[in-house]
């Protein structure tokens, strides 16, 4: 009876140990943020902002709530700081200073909440969930990863003109729209002429140089078999080439429940109850 009750005792631990989880409840902005709050060296209450494309923290300059008690160097860097979200505890966090973020934040927290571990972004509940190792993904496609200096990118393809081009994406949730295109893969595929331009905006730097951005529709943007339409797609025309990276924005992504798996080579994905809707307007 003693063996028998040893034994339950093991494999319980064990399965407890494998569906170890962590439950972090995020909000949602009307402009696809999201939005987590945090309590730093147990003295700041600060909302701040999620963002894949990053793994530290920052604090920006147009911040609501005080960040008195972290302190930052004379470069403008603060390490060893302690997050508190819930019940989750995260020590040695850095946060970098004077970053601008999204709207209703006071600054971003990324990735390395969840270092080591897998995570779920479910924007069917607004939670995160991380797990100590992949959970079961029955339901789920996987979608391959490319990490590059702690930042996502996925490929995905576009519908064009009727022909489909495949193109990498950096996962950035800190982006409000859908789709963003460098200005290399705006120019040669001339999506000037090959999409629906929806609207426009032209801004003008001290030496008169211009950049204009223009909201467009891309028919179809297919992500492994599924299959986003009139998707929202943004690209940018004129003297300054600054956007080198596609960007899969807050709005697409949000569009999918996501579960990143521990080594981030791999993303498991099925549609989230935004699949079919409509898309955010940039102003």
């Amino acid at each position: 009876m003693l063996k028998k009750i040893s034994l339950l005792c093991i494999l319980s631990a064990g399965f407890f140990t494998i569906t170890a989880q962590e439950k972090i409840p995020f909000r949602m902005t009307k402009h696809n943020n999201i939005i987590i709050k945090t309590l730093v060296n147990d003295k700041d209450s600060l909302d701040l902002m999620f963002q894949i494309a990053m793994e530290d923290a920052s604090i920006s300059p147009e911040r609501q709530r005080k960040a008195d008690h972290i302190i930052f160097d004379k470069d403008d860097i603060s390490k060893n700081n302690t997050v508190k979200i819930g019940k989750l505890i995260k020590k040695n966090v850095l946060f970098a200073n004077n970053e601008l973020t999204g709207h209703e934040a006071d600054g971003k927290i990324g990735t390395g909440l969840f270092a080591g571990k897998a995570f779920k972004i479910d924007y069917d509940h607004n939670e995160f969930v991380s797990y100590d190792q992949l959970p079961d993904v029955k339901g789920y496609q996987a979608i391959p990863l490319l990490l590059q200096n702690g930042q996502l990118f996925i490929a995905g393809d576009n519908v064009i003109d009727g022909k489909q081009h495949e193109a990498y994406f950096l996962l950035q949730s800190g982006y409000s729209g859908g789709l963003l295109y460098s200005n290399e893969f705006s120019d040669e595929k001339d999506l000037e002429k090959k999409l629906k331009v929806t609207g426009e905006k032209t801004l003008r730097n001290s030496s008169g140089q211009s950049v204009t951005t223009k909201n467009g529709v891309l028919p179809f943007f297919k992500l492994g078999t599924l299959v986003l339409k009139d998707v929202s797609a943004g690209f940018f025309t004129g003297n300054l080439k600054t956007q080198r990276a596609n960007y899969f924005g807050a709005d697409v992504i949000r569009r999918f429940i996501w579960i990143i798996d521990p080594d981030r080579k791999t993303a498991y994905i099925k549609p989230s109850q935004y699949f079919s809707a409509p898309y955010y307007k940039l102003n």
